[in-house]
């Protein structure tokens, strides 16, 4: 159950980073809220995977999680290009996430 939390946490970071796009600054005030919503939400569920998994490992994981997520929905959503050196390099975080994976003790 670690784990799906800490995917969890994963995607609540790439909710709160693209919404950092829509506060305008953080000028806008129901994007605001939701980003503020989403990156309590993210930390909070890193915080409780951390309780069983080891921090360098979690933390790598969220991290990696989010970054792929995010450039991909930026890709997707705000029209960010996608150049074989992006695709390949988010495939490189991807294979990083998976070896952690494989290779944590939990």
């Amino acid at each position: 159950m670690p784990w799906v939390i800490l995917v969890l946490a994963g995607r609540f970071e790439v909710a709160w980073a693209i919404g950092l796009k829509y506060t305008d600054g953080f000028t806008r005030l129901w994007p605001s809220i939701g980003t503020g919503a989403a990156m309590v939400v993210s930390l909070g569920l890193l915080g409780l995977a951390m309780k069983s998994l080891p921090v360098g490992t979690s933390y790598a994981i969220w991290v990696g999680v989010g970054a792929v997520g995010t450039a991909i929905l930026g890709i997707v959503l705000l029209g960010e290009p996608a150049t074989a050196g992006r695709i390949a390099s988010l495939a490189l975080i991807v294979a990083g996430i998976v070896g952690l994976k494989l290779s944590s003790p939990v």
